[in-house]
């Protein structure tokens, strides 16, 4: 049986990190000698781990700037559903019904497994939401928002999950990006929001699972009443100028 190069190996660490949530999309690796440390593995065994990962499309080396995990790592479902969802925009609605059924589970998972450090990525990933409340783009707090909850998934140490959520948020922002946009300019929906986003953190800070789960689904469930309304809003408009212009 043919042996595994030690560069294969190192990459497949590396990969473990990424899969994990140890390193997200667009995040910088650390220094070459500081990673090559963490991994307890030599610099030029890590050269050429990276080159392989760049060859996969996983790593971006830029000269002079370091290596990056690449941006776009969603699972291979996403893109032909970003399609279907072009063509049949009612359907985006079952990408918030199967939110749903997983975050609530994530939610109750992070209760229960949630280190000191996912709970200070949970809180950090919590008050940047709220700063970009207002910002001249709604669409960077409909960001912040998905790095919130993502943030509650990582802690759910559940890496297929993980993977999952990230390309439910891909499709999320891909096909109601308008209603997003609207979402966070609406000044009804901010508080609200905002108080459910703070149990949902605080149930699964103080690891409570049961409360988690039932802040998550409360939660989504107001979002998606939220947008539909907003559907509802812009169909009447609608039809109110076809009116004027008959």
């Amino acid at each position: 049986m043919k042996q595994q190069r030690l560069s294969d190996k190192i990459a497949e660490k590396i990969e473990a990190m990424i899969a994990e949530g140890s390193l997200m999309p667009g995040e910088k690796l650390p220094a070459e000698r500081e990673l090559a440390h963490r991994l307890e593995v030599s610099r030029p065994s890590l050269r050429e781990a990276i080159q392989k990962m760049n060859s996969k499309g996983l790593l971006t080396t830029r000269h002079g700037g370091g290596t990056y995990v690449c941006e776009s790592l969603e699972p291979s479902f996403v893109e032909p559903l970003i399609a279907l969802l072009s063509d049949m925009p009612e359907s985006r609605y079952d990408v918030l019904e199967i939110r749903h059924a997983l975050e609530g589970t994530a939610a109750y998972y992070a209760a229960l497994r949630s280190t000191n450090g996912d709970k200070e990525k949970i809180k950090r990933c919590f008050d940047k939401m709220i700063r970009n409340h207002g910002s001249p783009d709604p669409m960077d707090e409909a960001r912040a928002d998905a790095a919130f909850h993502l943030s509650i998934v990582e802690a759910s140490h559940n890496v297929v999950l993980l993977h999952v959520m990230r390309g439910l948020f891909t499709l999320l922002q891909s096909s109601i990006s308008h209603n997003l946009d609207k979402l966070y300019t609406l000044p009804r929906v901010f508080e609200p929001l905002s108080n459910q986003h703070e149990r949902l953190m605080n149930a699964t800070i103080e690891g409570d699972a049961e409360r988690a789960r039932q802040a998550a689904q409360e939660h989504l469930v107001f979002v998606e009443e939220s947008l539909q309304q907003i559907d509802r809003e812009e169909v009447r408009k609608q039809r109110a100028l076809r009116g004027l212009t008959a």
